[in-house]
């Protein structure tokens, strides 16, 4: 059975980039876990609310296909979390498909996963600032898939980002 581990902030997470690739990876039969940095009930910037399966810091990477980062303005935050950053890295250097959308693509550059290839970011001047620093190609479309990484601009985006995710899966 495929596994997916989708990673959302503890407040503000973006409702619907974790709620329609939900809804994808579901409907494809996708055990799906996910992950905060508390096990305590998640708000996401919409208003819904969720309660996540695991936390961050014990997720084991191994156990999954796919490690998601979903967007929202809390993503921001988890870029400075040591715990985050190596949760990237692992999930990267296993080979697993690795996916952020919206802001959270931040989140690979910052790991540095993402320096040489092709990336998608919500725009801002910081996301480009940070691609920049970080040496990530840039490109101006919904979804990228660069290897085993795919990113999406935004919440628009979130069903055909969790489509091309499902489609490295197999």
């Amino acid at each position: 059975m495929v596994r997916v581990l989708m990673v959302i902030a503890q407040v503000n997470f973006r409702d619907e980039e974790l709620f329609e690739p939900l809804e994808v990876f579901e409907s494809l039969g996708y055990k799906i876990d996910i992950a905060a940095p508390k096990l305590e009930e998640a708000k996401g910037m919409l208003g819904a609310t969720v309660k996540p399966t695991i936390t961050i810091k014990t997720a084991k990477v191994y156990e999954y296909d796919a490690v998601v980062f979903v967007g929202g303005r809390g993503a921001a935050g988890l870029m400075d979390s040591p715990e985050v950053i190596q949760l990237v890295k692992d999930a990267f250097n296993r080979q697993k498909i690795v996916g952020a959308i919206c802001i959270a693509p931040m989140i690979l550059a910052k790991a540095g996963v993402l320096k040489g290839k092709k990336a998608t970011v919500a725009p801002s001047n910081e996301a480009h600032r940070l691609f920049k620093q970080a040496e990530v190609n840039l490109v101006n479309e919904e979804v990228v898939a660069s290897g085993h990484v795919v990113t999406a601009d935004g919440p628009h985006a979130s069903k055909k980002f969790a489509r091309k995710i499902a489609e490295l899966i197999i």
